[in-house]
């Protein structure tokens, strides 16, 4: 014993780890979600889904349309190309004009309803994009990880790129660079390093605007109210910070009890005020775990969950979750910052 230590105190502290490891059992195969989960499932928004790296279909990576709870319109293509590169949807949008515009880490390429390519950007050898923003309707705004690292714009229509700013990293590794970028409706972008774990705004000459410090950091959105809403993809937050980089809002595993969150890579705000997040899986190499995860929650103000989707098999087997588009918000996705995605 201690000197000095009181015997009550002492046998209180004898008594603590035995009750923790009575415990501890009842957590070993918890699962991963209830059985009966909020919302109305498929059927609560029409939505653009797409998902980075589904293992389990090495033929047939898809991204789908969904629409009163039943997939309307799908996406396919190998999970490596021609040349052998890894290809993986991680940015998708549904334009006005029914094209759908996505990255898919060996380029970024627009297709429209008939599954037709209308435009193809390929990425170099060395190089990835995991990011396309439309930020009009002619011009193209991505992200391209590599040595050096370049956000680019480029004009669709006649295939020019217009603008390469260069984006200084001291991530070597091509893959741990970036993901998601935005531009804002001030017309500056954010990016998120993600290997350097910090969010920084730059104008259209590379000027750094302003920065905010976001561990794993996966993507970042300008919100209408002049705050930033940060997703930490392996961290597992989705955090609101104001211009002064303060936290005023956060969402982690501690408020979804009874739910298994995996990586948080995107993080969107609606109109109505709820914030959805995407909740990617594919980390998790148990793949028969797979089929209990949640892939996406809405979330309101308050911290309650009002929609949690979870859809491994029929009538949609939509795989893992990275990038969601919700058809029935307002807002123009062809002009930056008007939906908060």
């Amino acid at each position: 014993m201690r000197k000095g230590l009181p015997l009550a105190v002492f046998a209180l502290i004898l008594a603590l780890p035995v009750a923790r490891a009575a415990e501890a059992p009842a957590t070993v195969g918890a699962p991963l979600s209830p059985p009966v989960l909020p919302g109305a499932g498929l059927a609560q928004h029409p939505f653009l889904y797409a998902g980075e790296w589904d293992t389990r279909k090495p033929d047939k990576q898809s991204m789908f349309i969904v629409r009163d709870g039943r997939i309307v319109w799908q996406y396919s293509m190998p999970l490596h190309n021609a040349q052998g590169h890894i290809q993986e949807f991680d940015d998708a949008t549904l334009l006005p004009n029914g094209n759908v515009l996505f990255s898919h880490m060996s380029g970024a390429t627009e297709v429209n309803p008939d599954q037709q390519v209308v435009w193809d950007y390929p990425a170099p050898p060395g190089t990835e994009v995991h990011s396309a923003q439309a930020i009009d309707s002619e011009r193209v705004l991505i992200m391209r990880n590599g040595n050096p690292a370049e956000a680019m714009i480029i004009n669709t229509a006649t295939g020019k790129v217009e603008k390469e700013i260069p984006i200084p990293t001291v991530v070597k590794a091509t893959h741990g660079q970036f993901r998601h970028i935005r531009m804002t409706a001030a017309g500056t972008f954010l990016v998120g390093h993600m290997g350097e774990g910090k969010v920084v705004e730059y104008d259209l000459d590379g000027k750094v605007v302003w920065s905010v410090q976001a561990p794993n950091v996966w993507s970042a959105v300008r919100l209408k109210n002049g705050d930033t809403l940060l997703a930490g993809d392996a961290r597992v937050y989705a955090r609101e910070v104001n211009s002064r980089g303060e936290t005023v809002w956060e969402f982690t595993q501690a408020d979804a009890p009874g739910i298994k969150l995996f990586n948080i890579q995107t993080a969107q705000r609606l109109a109505n005020g709820d914030t959805v997040i995407c909740c990617w899986v594919a980390n998790d190499k148990n793949l028969a775990e797979w089929k209990d995860s949640v892939q996406v929650l809405e979330v309101a103000p308050d911290k309650r969950i009002v929609w949690a989707l979870r859809s491994w098999s029929d009538p949609a087997d939509l795989g893992p979750a990275t990038s969601l588009q919700l058809l029935d918000e307002p807002g123009d996705p062809e002009k930056p910052g008007d939906q908060q995605r």
